[in-house]
């Protein structure tokens, strides 16, 4: 008697498997993405009507209200020092002394890489996003976010020219010296002098503020940025004695704070650390002196103009004598989370700074080795796209004594088609019989029908794992490959303009309601599609029907599948299913198996040989 699952029942339970996986993403696809769609859209009307009628209007009050200004007006409306610096450029706000204008130089909102994407707005503006470092004396501010400085010198701030600005009030005298280095960190060193004629025991504290509805001043940042955040982490960030902790936005926007903290919602640090906010390839981050305590805290904040979100971290407090002077230097990040970057300042004594993108909680130990893998290929073949061929040849590489295994027992397989068919035939009124007999004839061949899953078993966990580092990781946003113009968004091609001969955009297609989802597909779903055929009928054919059929409709189920999915991911996957149909055609002719390519050859042949008689 056989003991435990009987063949036929693992590989049902495989397809299955298979069919739960096509299920997940298709219903992400169909039925998850166009919701969410129709939610954008409903809030970009809802948005429309009320600029027209106000952004604090209410059902309950018809009185007018100012519309916040745009950008460029808040601009006018405070003094400020701009700042040119390698990769950002902008203005502090000298009340406060407030960094509340930055773009980004080396990223743009669109693939086209027009409009260089603004990371921080002013304070009044719409979605105000602003970061400050201040000292306050308990609860009094001494130099806080009213405080006017005044500049010294000629008020110029780059990566080269640091910017020293004074004050003097309230029983102290403050030089600050800010600068930016070469990526996104600026430096604020505060050389304090207590003026008066008593001891004072003073705190940096530094705030991040961000203004209006959290899926608003995400899309504000980053267009449709806020549909995206299922996948990766956007919210609160921070690290704590080396412990990371993070809250999404979704839930701080509920009042939930800082995990782990006392009754007052504040968490304590003895061993350095940093906190912030951070978005999907975004983040404004506070660092405190790593050799000093420090205590972190959320709150959501309730303003006329809507809700703020505020994080704060307020340094250990240090007592200064009458005339004396004491230096204090703390950081403000803001900027892109390029792994290269980041690394750097971990390795610059922020600690785990770089676990700052979001390697995900299960796959971290495959993410982060295979980000860093594909990282130095790219340097070393010159795109992400050559990289992500060369990781396949790598991964697969290791197993291809397990493939060439698994293809010889696929190539026994094909052999025992017919004798297996015989045995069904025979066998079809006694399902126990029938299965015993093909158990023995599986033992006297020496074939295995689970061989053939394992390979593709030992690869799904890098096939996920690379979904998420393309999702995450901003090195593939907006990187380029061959016809392609953003390996993390998907195939930009489709059937409905003929790939791009037609006038009318691919997005236009796809955009078509039902319609658009089938003439929508691109050019690597497609080539996924015909792969994967080509593989199966390689591979020995399911003897039971029902079976048969579902493996003959599984290529058009994930070709449509697929189709929403990354192009650096569908790149992967059509290559990885290449070398696959190369090494197993190689592997079935040496076993002296005819395959289906084979016949449609001779068929060929024999059509030019009649031909040509």
């Amino acid at each position: 008697m056989n003991q435990g699952m009987d063949p036929q029942d693992q590989r049902n339970f495989i397809i299955a498997m298979v069919l739960m996986i096509a299920f997940v993403f298709g219903y992400q696809a169909l039925v998850v993405s166009p919701e969410q769609e129709e939610r954008r859209e409903a809030q970009e009307q809802a948005e429309q009507q009320q600029e027209i009628a106000g952004p604090n209007a209410t059902q309950e009050s018809q009185q007018s209200v100012t519309i916040a200004p745009s950008v460029d007006e808040a601009l006018q409306t405070n003094q400020r020092v701009e700042f040119d610096a390698a990769r950002v450029d902008g203005s502090i706000r000298l009340t406060g002394a407030i960094l509340d204008d930055l773009q980004l130089k080396d990223h743009f909102t669109t693939v086209e890489r027009v409009n260089e994407l603004r990371l921080l707005r002013p304070t009044n503006a719409e979605y105000g996003y602003y970061a400050g470092w201040y000292w306050f004396d308990g609860n009094q501010p001494v130099a806080g976010p009213t405080t006017r400085w005044q500049v010294e010198g000629e008020g110029q701030l780059s990566t080269n020219s640091p910017l020293v600005m004074t004050y003097e009030g309230n029983g102290v005298s403050i030089e600050r010296t800010v600068r930016v280095d070469d990526n996104y960190m600026f430096t604020f060193t505060d050389e304090i002098t207590n003026t008066g004629s008593e001891a004072r025991t003073l705190s940096p504290l530094g705030s991040i503020r961000r203004h209006g509805e959290w899926k608003n001043f995400l899309d504000a940042t980053d267009p449709g940025s806020s549909r995206t955040s299922g996948m990766a982490h956007q919210g609160l960030l921070g690290v704590f004695d080396d412990e990371l902790t993070w809250r999404n936005y979704k839930n701080l926007d509920k009042g939930k704070g800082l995990k782990k903290s006392d009754d007052q919602g504040v968490r304590r640090a003895s061993e350095g650390g940093w906190l912030g906010l951070t978005d999907k390839y975004w983040m404004t981050s506070l660092i405190p002196e790593q050799q000093y305590e420090f205590a972190g805290r959320y709150q959501r904040l309730s303003r006329e103009t809507g809700p703020v979100f505020q994080v704060t971290a307020t340094g250990t407090g240090r007592v200064i004598q009458p005339g004396e002077t004491i230096t204090s230097e703390n950081r403000i990040f803001s900027g892109a989370k390029e792994y290269a970057v980041l690394d750097d300042y971990k390795d610059a004594g922020i600690p785990r700074f770089e676990d700052a993108i979001d390697w995900g909680n299960i796959l971290y130990y495959i993410t982060k080795p295979l980000f860093s893998l594909l990282y130095w290929l790219e340097q070393n073949v010159g795109t992400f796209g050559f990289a992500i061929l060369a990781l396949v040849v790598i991964v697969r590489l290791p197993l291809v004594p397990l493939y060439n295994q698994s293809y010889k027992s696929m190539a026994k397989m094909k052999k025992l088609a017919e004798p297996m068919k015989e045995i069904q035939e025979r066998f079809a009124a006694d399902p126990q019989r029938r299965q015993q007999e093909i158990m023995k004839l599986y033992q006297r061949e020496k074939a295995n029908p689970i061989a053939g899953c394992i390979p593709i078993l030992l690869t799904i966990p890098v096939f996920f794992a690379l979904y998420k580092v393309l999702y995450v990781t901003i090195e593939m946003r907006h990187a380029p490959f061959w016809y392609i113009r953003d390996l993390s968004s998907p195939d930009p091609t489709a059937i409905g303009n003929l790939f791009g001969l037609l006038p009318w955009a691919a997005g236009d297609v796809k955009s078509i309601p039902i319609l658009g989802f089938v003439i929508g597909i691109g050019v690597l779903p497609i080539l996924y599609g015909v792969t994967m055929t080509a593989i199966q009928a390689l591979s020995p054919p399911p003897t039971d029907p029902t079976q048969k059929m579902i493996m003959r409709f599984l290529p058009l189920i994930f070709m449509f599948v697929f189709a929403g999915f990354a192009a650096g991911l569908v790149l992967y996957w059509v290559w990885s299913n290449v070398l696959s149909l190369v090494q197993q055609y190689f592997i079935m002719r040496r076993n002296g198996v005819e395959t289906e390519f084979d016949k449609l050859i001779m068929r060929l042949l024999g059509r030019k040989k009649e031909e040509e008689v």
